[in-house]
């Protein structure tokens, strides 16, 4: 169901849905790939166009990803988050970010699909240049998937964790991703319980906008 927001509200509203996922609604292919052709109109560097999207339905697969997941999750969760001074307004949110990412580490299982969305480079130790350039070449596509989804009722996540701990190479064992290709993170891509999702709070301007210099 295609939801007739305006631009700015899908740019506003598109959230890291965790809890709100429905993980009994099916997804069909076709919805994904409508996603993903307008994910293909984003800017790549020198119109290379190396990504590679790979989607996971395969239960099996999906409960080995979710595992690397919730492994790592364990020990990210154990090193404690950053340390937010009192009254900023991300100390106030802290608490239910936890607890939500919590929820996706014990439920990634579950999601209907997982997209690997990939880079075709090695960005192990290259020059800032290099790494700019291909992520530069990625991650408007990765955000442009998530905005058409929240377009037609999907919510996503942007998750990286299962990169941790040599999680990479077990994802990239897993499922046949080639030496030289490098993954950006790990989605859950599901139909959302409810679609009045809302602007989430921000820092003001002022502290974070330089004009000129620092």
């Amino acid at each position: 169901m295609e939801l007739n927001l305006s631009a700015d509200e899908v740019l506003s509203t598109t959230r890291a849905v965790r809890k709100r996922l429905d993980f009994d609604k099916p997804v069909p292919r076709a919805v994904i790939e409508e996603c993903l052709q307008l994910a293909l109109q984003a800017p790549t560097g020198s119109n290379s166009q190396g990504w590679q999207w790979l989607f996971v339905t395969d239960p099996a697969k999906k409960k080995a990803l979710a595992d690397i997941y919730a492994a790592n999750f364990e020990i990210y969760r154990a090193m404690g988050g950053p340390g937010l001074a009192d009254g900023d307004p991300r100390a106030e949110q802290q608490v239910r970010v936890v607890d939500s990412a919590q929820y996706l580490a014990d439920n990634f299982h579950r999601v209907p699909v997982m997209m690997i969305p990939c880079i075709a480079g090695d960005l192990d130790k290259v020059p800032s240049f290099v790494g700019a350039s291909l992520w530069g070449s990625i991650l408007p596509a990765v955000w442009s998937f998530m905005l058409a989804a929240r377009e037609r009722s999907l919510g996503t996540a942007w998750t990286t964790i299962h990169l941790m701990n040599g999680g990479e190479q077990k994802a990239a064992e897993l499922l046949g991703i080639p030496a030289g290709i490098t993954q950006a993170g790990l989605f859950p891509v599901a139909y959302t319980l409810g679609t009045d999702f809302k602007p989430a709070t921000r820092l003001p301007l002022e502290p974070i906008t330089h004009w000129e210099q620092w």
